[in-house]
């Protein structure tokens, strides 16, 4: 049996997803509900989860499908929409002599305070000596929270796809699976410190269930205009 609450996200999901195909940001749950932070959201979404409700689609950001709804709720579970593709005409991006390889450029990345990750269909064209091995994608930065790194506001951070990390790596870190962050790694006892280079910002202090790590620092790519 679910609380009130947990009923009322419930319904709001399945109403976003029925309306749109994607399921509402943290901050849209938050302001639904009328909660006054979002780690009341985090522990709704949890309970939900757990008792086989919903289930998050793994590293997607707004991701979420509904399995099942309530008796009460008297609504037969709508099918899993899956999220739109939109075709987008390839953006003309920085380029370079010899061989290049394009990778997805899904959107910007904080490197301030966290902000949602933006989804979109941009190719970023990338010199291959700049990527090992492995998976690849590439964040615009914004902000200039690392800026004593050598990341710079505007810079292409290249990143390359893991969900582990280890101490003192700079990290896509995504926050309550709604807001990502490009940050030191480091742990603080049984907590999550994620560090800035810039003496301006304060390190963010998380549980390790609020974080999921999405990738590590593999290059840098700027523009000069």
């Amino acid at each position: 049996m679910l609380t009130p609450k947990q009923q009322e996200l419930l319904s709001f999901i399945q109403t976003r997803l029925e309306e749109g195909g994607v399921s509402p940001s943290f901050e849209e749950m938050k302001d639904a509900l009328d909660l006054r932070s979002k780690s009341g959201i985090h522990r709704l979404i949890n309970a939900l989860e757990e008792r086989g409700f919903i289930r998050r689609l793994p590293n997607r950001a707004r991701a979420l499908e509904v399995l099942k709804l309530p008796d009460a709720m008297h609504r037969a579970p709508a099918p899993a929409i899956p999220t739109p593709k939109i075709s987008a005409p390839a953006v003309l991006l920085p380029t370079a002599a010899n061989a290049v390889i394009e990778i997805p450029l899904p959107g910007r990345i904080a490197a301030g305070v966290p902000i949602e990750a933006m989804e979109s269909h941009t190719m970023l064209s990338v010199p291959a000596a700049l990527l090992g091995s492995g998976d690849h994608y590439a964040l615009e930065v914004s902000g200039d929270s690392m800026m004593e790194a050598g990341i710079l506001d505007g810079d292409f951070a290249l990143i390359q796809r893991t969900d582990v990390a280890r101490e003192g790596q700079i990290v896509v870190a995504l926050i309550d699976d709604a807001e990502a962050t490009l940050k030191y790694f480091r742990r603080e006892g049984a907590r999550v410190r994620l560090d800035p280079a810039n003496a301006a910002y304060e390190p963010q202090i998380y549980d390790p269930r609020q974080v999921r790590i999405q990738g590590k620092l593999a290059g840098l790519l700027r523009r000069y205009n």
